[in-house]
């Protein structure tokens, strides 16, 4: 008797917490529905996906924390950071390998370029960004990556996604790039040589991203690189508006992204490291070059 009443109980809590859930998911597609509007979900259905048996993908991509993820994001694209868009033209059908300059302290601007290819783009594509390993050791932040569709940067993952001709985001730069202090703002670090190799090995076009607004969204003072290698991350920056009442929000600068043309490169992938970093200094150039002309075009930070 006791047992069954036990049993009854579970199953009634269980239910509750599935209605719970229901509840909860409605509300946000209510929330999204409102805010972004019907094209929201007409674009997600568009996203062809290859799903396993368990509902994700093998990377393990889910579509419904990639939906809410998606939807958080594009609210900050279209309402805080107001991002422009442009070179949308650009943006091959099939695989392709964007390569972007990085910044901000934290990665949204990475955040911002795969709303830019989701909400702006057409037809409608996920990116597939390459995540430090070091992010894997963080609590909840390995799975969140990993069901929103991020990899960890090896070469065997980005070979594996380009061959499913998906759409694959570097950032040459690495943790140097999203680091930098202030005073080095729009001043590109030196690229690594793989994303090269890649694209030459998979037969990928490379299109340059040059992303403006994310220098100025944590103005960063000097980066702590002791205290960094104590903590074991990649950088600890000094920021002073963190000192303000809500100054760990992003200051609501208006993001810039551009979207140049496809580049392609022939030739043997395993090729002197000389012969490879000529054609990096070419997209690395473009990227630059880019981003000053993105710069240079702006009439305000905020507007």
């Amino acid at each position: 008797m006791e047992r069954s009443l036990t049993i009854k109980s579970a199953r009634k809590v269980g239910g509750l917490l599935h209605a719970l859930v229901k509840t909860a998911k409605h509300g946000v597609d209510e929330f999204m529905t409102d805010r972004l509007g019907e094209e929201f979900n007409a674009r997600l259905a568009r996203v062809p996906l290859a799903l396993g048996t368990a509902s994700v993908d093998p990377f393990g991509l889910d579509p419904d924390w990639t939906k809410y993820a998606l939807a958080s994001v594009a609210v900050l694209h279209r309402h805080y950071f107001r991002t422009q868009v442009f070179g949308a033209e650009n943006v091959p059908q099939k695989r392709v390998l964007f390569v972007a300059n990085h910044s901000g302290q934290i990665p949204i601007d990475g955040a911002l370029i795969g709303a830019s290819l989701f909400m702006d783009v057409e037809p409608p594509r996920f990116v597939r960004a390459m995540v430090e390993k070091w992010s894997q050791t963080l609590p909840f932040v390995s799975l969140l990556f990993s069901r929103v569709g991020q990899v960890v940067g090896v070469p065997e993952n980005a070979k594996r996604l380009l061959e499913r001709e998906e759409a694959l985001l570097v950032f040459p730069e690495g943790s140097r790039g999203i680091a930098k202090t202030f005073d080095q703002r729009y001043k590109l670090t030196d690229f690594g040589l793989g994303f090269m190799r890649l694209a030459m090995e998979t037969n990928t076009p490379i299109v340059p991203v040059a992303v403006i607004g994310a220098e100025e969204q944590y103005v960063s003072v000097k980066n702590l690189a002791s205290l960094a290698k104590v903590l074991r991350m990649p950088s600890f920056p000094l920021i002073p508006q963190m000192l303000l009442p809500m100054g760990f929000m992003p200051l609501p600068v208006r993001y810039r992204i551009y979207f140049g043309e496809p580049m392609r490169f022939a030739g043997d992938p395993d090729d002197e490291d000389s012969v490879i970093e000529e054609k990096v200094a070419r997209v690395r150039s473009t990227v630059q070059a880019m981003v000053h002309r993105g710069v240079r075009e702006r009439e305000s930070v905020f507007f």
